[in-house]
């Protein structure tokens, strides 16, 4: 069967039943965790989906997942730690785990817990490395780029610290483990027609980092489309799957916009 450049209105398992093995290079989701929005009455099974995956991921790719957990009495869900091991117990590695910051609101309980102001990115390796690692295009601009400072006094492993040295700043530097994005509906009125989105461009750099041109990036959860859409901009080809034919029109509808 065919899955290129494909939207599958149906459970992701259904689909995913029909992939081949190892035929997947780069999947970018959030699945519709802990009931914080309304997700239409859907409800999934993260093990079968995560052993799903593994099967049908080739070898060096990655599944990325933008997660957080609910708060009920006072105690998180703990749904993001306790998928971490359980795609590790399926035979993922754990990659990197990196927050995306957001600004969230006060909310009912600002005077009784913290706001939220993250979400993680669970990043699931399957086989021994990265096919594909590009960190350039998550470069973010440095505070003294350009300049010479001194510093450079790191700490050995036996707690001695080196000396200072002068050092000339790069005007880029790596943007490290947090990743900061402004507007997860990106002002996008029929992307805002979906009650849960991230950043297009939080998709976009999770693609540009992890995969190459012509690779098949897939969302086994595509809501608003986000994930298609930013790997059919930067060259790559796309499946993805939706089982509420609502959340289609919208899909269908953002992609319609780039052929004019």
């Amino acid at each position: 069967m065919d899955f290129l450049n494909k939207i599958f209105n149906e459970d992701c398992l259904q689909t995913m039943s029909r992939m081949p093995d190892n035929s997947i290079d780069l999947t970018v989701t959030s699945p519709p965790y802990d009931n914080i929005r309304d997700y239409k009455g859907y409800e999934l099974d993260l093990h079968k989906i995560g052993e799903q995956l593994f099967r049908v991921t080739k070898d060096g790719g990655l599944v990325c997942m933008v997660m957080q957990d609910q708060t009920k009495d006072f105690g998180k869900s703990l749904t993001t730690f306790k998928t971490a091991i359980d795609f590790c117990n399926i035979g993922f590695k754990l990659f990197e785990c990196c927050i995306y910051r957001k600004y969230g609101q006060e909310g009912a309980w600002w005077n009784k817990r913290f706001r939220i102001d993250h979400e993680y990115i669970l990043m699931f390796l399957k086989g021994d490395r990265p096919k594909a690692f590009n960190k350039e295009p998550l470069k973010i601009p440095s505070k003294h780029g350009g300049k010479t400072m001194t510093g450079c006094a790191t700490r050995n492993t036996d707690g001695t610290t080196q000396k200072s040295r002068a050092v000339k700043i790069n005007l880029m530097k790596c943007r490290g483990s947090i990743w900061e994005y402004l507007n997860g509906g990106d002002k996008n009125k029929i992307k805002r027609k979906h009650p849960a989105t991230f950043p297009d461009a939080l998709a976009q750099d999770l693609i540009l980092c992890f995969s190459n041109e012509n690779d098949l990036i897939y969302d086994p959860m595509a809501g608003s489309g986000t994930t298609g859409l930013m790997a059919q901009n930067n060259n790559r080809k796309y499946a993805m799957s939706e089982i509420s034919s609502e959340y289609c029109g919208i899909i269908n509808e953002r992609l319609n916009l780039l052929k004019f």
